[in-house]
């Protein structure tokens, strides 16, 4: 009897933490990986907003952590990829 009453006492505790699984760490997950993809598929000519507020187009790629941006008509500043929140417009790949 002593063994099935220890599953009664922690199965709310199992069933709470199933339940904040897929109510909150599954779609926090799910969201990051989409945020990787999207920074991991910028490319020269997307329009971008970081996470201050700017709307940005991108200039140049330049490694795998930053990006050159342009601010205004020649003025460019370097972000750290992460730092993009969302990409409006995105270009169409150049035809090889």
């Amino acid at each position: 009897m002593d063994g099935g009453s220890a599953i009664a006492q922690f199965l709310p505790l199992i069933l709470i933490f199933v339940i904040m699984y897929f109510l909150l760490i599954r779609p926090q997950q799910k969201k990051a990986k989409e945020h990787r993809a999207m920074i991991a598929a910028l490319r020269r000519g997307d329009q971008v907003v970081t996470q201050g507020g700017l709307i940005v187009k991108v200039s140049k790629v330049k490694d795998d952590n930053e990006v050159e941006v342009e601010l205004a008509e020649g003025i460019k500043v370097r972000v750290i990829r992460n730092t993009i929140a969302q990409v409006m417009n995105k270009t169409e790949p150049a035809k090889n």
